[in-house]
């Protein structure tokens, strides 16, 4: 999740609402890409959970590390109370922030090619390990931590992530699992209006379970197997479904802009902000703070900054925003994060892909698609859709996306296009996932324990 928006630009209407979407349309020649990875921190000396403070010398804690990032990058600090919780980068707009469990996150700025988002990611990564190796903290590549429990597990000083956790128990079972545990990669696109926006939603959510398939990363729990290659993306599966899933309204007709606000509408508030504090709303509606009638909070109206936030905490399999956010895959190591982007960059930005694209799911039932969301965390590519493995949709997917990048023609000082970077995918598809290279570890040379998971599986 990046940090909250502060606006309090007051807002009183539905059609206000609408129009905060519709802002986001650019035109093709101004479209972006931004990439969001978390990753799992953990201490070199005993493959111990970090909190937020640490103990000493070699030893230290999360506040310590966005303490030192702040003094190398000169980036301005997001401070909550007393603590400080992230870093913005007033220059380029990227961002840190912390997640439930201090999973670290990277919202990187929205660039103009796969080849700046890389170059982020290794700046980032390269000031990350230079300011936390001192501190005896290292990064895990994995899609879920895969010893630690949920009580063992530390929380950050977040007040929205307080309320979250005291209210997802209410509507699911595995909501603080996905808080506290699971990691991701997440891309967000641009579109150029109405239709494009739905034709975009339309081809992600549909293909998003075949991502979560060739991105499956997150094979253990508490310190063994847990029967699927991505237990992130079954977590999912039951955390809160009112908000989070295949959004199936959106293969309706008559599907846009309105269409999604009535559906954020319906969804229940998590928490409004006003200054530095989190106010818990859990459970009431976001109409009723329009109308200025919450109960909790009687005669308090709504803010931009409040249908901003309130945006972000709707988890669909893709996310609108002003914006597109796909949602569905584990995290990897950096040439996976960096393949993440260019799958959808050359699904999305290229005309003739994007329409390929919907030709290979237009005939999908809402059945089958959740079937196929359903098998996906525990087959992976062998999930079929349609008489089809996933396996099979995803080379499809992948030579789109490549058609796509090399006729972006976006070239790097070697001269390369963007295509390159699939190369990781291409390479999973004719082979094994991700997962399934940690569980053969895990039965052969890692001799039936997780632990050189904390050598090998490192950022």
């Amino acid at each position: 999740m990046a940090r909250d928006v502060t606006d309090l630009t007051p807002i009183e209407s539905r059609d206000e609402l609408v129009r905060h979407l519709e802002d986001g349309c650019k035109p093709p020649s101004d479209f972006k890409v931004g990439t969001e990875h978390e990753k799992v921190p953990f201490y070199c000396a005993d493959a111990a959970p970090v909190p937020y403070r640490g103990t000493g010398p070699g030893r230290g804690g999360i506040g310590e590390l966005l303490e030192g990032l702040q003094t190398r990058t000169g980036w301005d600090p997001i401070v909550e109370g007393e603590a400080i919780i992230g870093l913005h980068d007033p220059v380029g707009g990227g961002a840190i922030s912390l997640e439930p469990g201090g999973q670290f996150e990277l919202s990187g700025a929205p660039v103009a090619t796969i080849h700046a988002a890389a170059d982020e990611l290794a700046q980032h990564l390269e000031a990350t390990r230079a300011v936390a190796e001192p501190l005896g903290i290292r990064f895990l590549t994995l899609g879920m931590s895969p010893r630690w429990s949920h009580a063992e597990t530390p929380v950050m000083p977040k007040g929205r992530y307080r309320i979250m956790a005291g209210y997802m128990p209410k509507v699911g079972t595995r909501g603080l699992d996905m808080m506290f545990r699971t990691a991701t990669v997440q891309a967000n696109l641009d579109f150029s209006n109405e239709a494009d926006m739905v034709r975009k939603l339309r081809v992600t959510l549909a293909l998003q379970p075949v991502a979560a398939a060739l991105f499956a990363n997150s094979p253990f729990t508490d310190g063994r197997p847990n029967g699927f290659l991505s237990a992130r993306s079954e977590i999912w599966r039951d955390t809160d479904n009112e908000r989070a899933g295949m959004l199936p309204l959106a293969f309706e007709d008559g599907f846009g802009f309105e269409r999604y606000v009535d559906y954020a509408l319906k969804v229940p508030m998590y928490f409004i902000k006003r200054g530095e504090t989190y106010h818990d709303v859990s459970g009431q509606d976001f109409r009723h703070l329009l109308a200025g009638g919450l109960d909790s909070h009687p005669g308090e109206r709504a803010t931009l900054s409040d249908w901003a936030n309130h945006l972000s905490t709707l988890f669909p399999e893709v996310r609108l925003k002003r914006y597109l956010e796909m949602r569905g895959c584990d995290v990897g190591p950096p040439a996976i994060i960096n393949a993440m982007p260019a799958l959808f960059v050359g699904l999305l930005y290229d005309t003739d892909a994007l329409e390929a694209a919907w030709d290979l799911v237009k005939h999908w039932t809402g059945t089958e698609r959740q079937a196929l969301r359903d098998a996906v965390p525990r087959l992976g590519l062998e999930a079929e859709v349609r008489g089809r493995k996933a396996r099979d949709v995803a080379r499809d997917m992948l030579a789109l996306a490549r058609t796509g990048l090399v006729r972006r023609r976006h070239l790097d000082a070697a001269g390369r296009d963007e295509s390159h970077f699939l190369d990781p995918l291409d390479t999973i598809v004719a082979g094994r996932t991700q997962a399934e290279d940690l569980l053969a570890h895990y039965n052969g040379g890692w001799n039936g324990s997780v632990g050189p998971a904390f050598s090998d599986c490192v950022f």
